[in-house]
This record gives C-alpha cells, structure tokens and sequence, in this order.
C-alpha cells in the first residue's frame, strides 16, 4: 500500500465497479483503485435492516455495494454524504469490509448529488466538512483522504483552496486528491464540468509547494504516461479517470515507469483477459452474467487490424445468457494469435 497513490484510477459512476478494477489490477500490480461512490445513507438503511425479517435481503445488498476481489487492493472505499454520524458509520464498515482507505467525494458536481448535500458542493462549507473527516479519521483505523475540486462556483480563489484545505488537514485528512477544475454547480452538467471550465494545474503545483507536508495528488486532464511523470515532478501522485477507463492498456508500463517495478514485464491485451479468467469464474459461479465483465473490454483493444472485429465477437458472445469463462479464454487465444 505504501504510495500506492502515486498512480490511481479515480472513482467513476458505471465504470470503477468491481470488475473493472479486477480488469486494471491485471495492468498494474501497485497502484490504488478506488470504488464507485457508495452513499453513507444507504449504507445506513440497509444495516438498519440487517436485524430484521429482510436480513439476507440487506445481506445481497451490503455485498452489491462493498464486495471486492481480494486482488483489487490496495483499494479505496469512496462515500458520499454530508453527516458525521453517518460517514462515521461508514468508514467503520469499509474498515471491516477490509478497505485498505476511506475516501470522501467532495467533487461531484451533478445536481442529484447537491440534492443530496453532498459531493463538490460541501466545498462552501469546510467546517461541516472538518466535523465528516474528524468523525471518520476516529471511527477507524483506516486513512481518511478527500477527493474534491480546486473550487466551486465563485468560491474559485487560491485562497480559499488553501483555506479549505487547511481546514481538512486539521481535522485528520491523509491526503487530499484535487481536481484542477473548478466545478459550476449551476449551468453545467458533470460531463462539461469534466472539460469545460479550464485546468489549473498551476494551482495544484502552488498548494505542494505552500504545504510540502502535505500529499497532494493530481486530477485532471492526464491522458498518458508521460504527462503523469511530468505531473510526478511537482505533486505527489497523478489520478487518471476516464483515460484509464477508455483506453486500459495504455497504462501499461505504470509499474515500471511509475513504480520503478523493473521486474514487471510491460503487459499485453491477451494477459489482461486470461487474468480475469480466475474472477469469472468466481463471479459466474455465483450466479453473475459474464456480460457485467465482458462489457468493460470493449476498450482494451484499439488502434490496431482486427480490433473491432475481435470486439464485435467478444461483446456478442459475452452477452449471451449462460456465457462463462471459456468466452475469455478464446477471446484470449484471438489477441495471443496477433501478438497482442
């Protein structure tokens, strides 16, 4: 786990599920993943229903939300909520799951997650914010980090990001992962809060150098492996989304590039689906489709011959009820066969 964060993959709706981050830990043995936000509330309401006459129900769900594949860690629980209580309650239960972190989403800008006081907006409150991390950072054992923007709104100042960092690093925050765009809660939708308000990764730079102490790591506009090491020159650690999402194998040298891991050969298209082989077999055996893993390759292979023809014949056949293992063990032989 130690400096795991110095390469991750940011939490993203729909794509940072448990089979996803089985899929990336085939690319890259060392750097942390990151769940898809789990609502401390929710959480809440099922255990409160964990006692009663919809125990196994309230069991199925708890395991819908926090399951993982031990190979996933080092991995990060990430909770959305605004109640000390509540994310107190929450991180004590990611800690028993066997989460390695717990993470806090202060970055979301959608407007069901403002309806919800929690996610980028709470960055107009830091001292509510302060009360959540105390409450988790003494709930648990685990590390407590922030995921949040680099401002909101009108509240966009350096000043004021440093003062809400502050204010976090006060109350037990152990690392704060900033995206360097600022977040309209009002006029943009999150897929334009992604690209249009403009990256200031000078500011991210200038919070490392005021707060050396500090680990900070960088979000936002990362499309390669290069432009992580340039970033590695002035924060402590990058956090890729959606370029790791749509395009996996283009990380795959993080190990070595990243964490000096000379002894990690750079890996191919063909070794990351035969290692998910051991995952589907687990998950169809358990009575999962092979759909909710084949529908996060159809990314893994591009730019070259064959590409979309191989993931023509992967999605079809990964989409057929009663499909198992054997549909990646010859999707396998396919890339092995183009030396891919």
């Amino acid at each position: 786990m130690e400096h795991a964060y110095r390469f991750s993959v940011a939490p993203m709706l729909d794509c940072t599920d448990r089979h996803f981050r089985v899929l990336m830990r085939q690319i890259s043995r060392r750097c942390l993943l990151t769940t898809e936000m789990v609502v401390a509330r929710a959480l809440h309401h099922i255990r409160s229903e964990a006692s009663g006459p919809r125990a196994a129900e309230a069991e199925r769900r708890l395991e819908r939300l926090l399951g993982f594949d031990g190979e996933e860690r080092p991995l990060a629980l990430q909770l959305g909520g605004d109640d000390p209580g509540l994310l107190a309650e929450a991180a004590r239960l990611g800690a028993a799951w066997g989460y390695d972190e717990i993470n806090l989403n202060l970055g979301c800008p959608s407007e069901k997650v403002q309806q919800g006081r929690f996610g980028a907006c709470l960055m107009a409150d830091p001292e509510r914010v302060a009360r959540c991390v105390a409450a988790m950072v003494a709930a648990s054992d685990r590390p407590v980090t922030v995921k949040q923007r680099i401002g909101i709104d009108a509240l966009d100042s350096y000043e004021h990001l440093l003062g809400f960092v502050d204010t976090l690093a006060a109350a037990g925050t152990a690392r704060f992962a900033i995206h360097a765009r600022k977040a309209w809660l009002d006029g943009l939708d999150p897929k334009q809060n992604r690209t249009i308000p403009p990256l200031r990764w000078d500011l991210v730079h200038r919070l490392k150098r005021d707060r050396p102490e500090l680990v900070i790591e960088l979000n936002g506009g990362l499309e390669d492996l290069a432009g992580c090491l340039t970033q590695l020159e002035h924060v402590d650690g990058v956090m890729v989304g959606r370029a790791a999402y749509g395009h996996p194998i283009r990380w795959a040298a993080v190990d070595r590039e990243i964490f000096a891991d000379g002894g990690r050969p750079e890996v191919r298209a063909s070794d990351v689906v035969i290692g998910l082989v051991p995952h589907a077999e687990r998950w169809c055996s358990g009575g999962g489709r092979l759909w909710a893993i084949g529908r996060h390759l159809v990314h893994l292979v591009e730019g070259v011959p064959g590409a979309r023809p191989w993931r023509h014949r992967l999605t079809q056949a990964a989409g057929e009820r009663g499909a198992g293992p054997e549909v990646l063990v010859e999707a396998a032989r396919q890339l092995r066969e183009r030396g891919l």
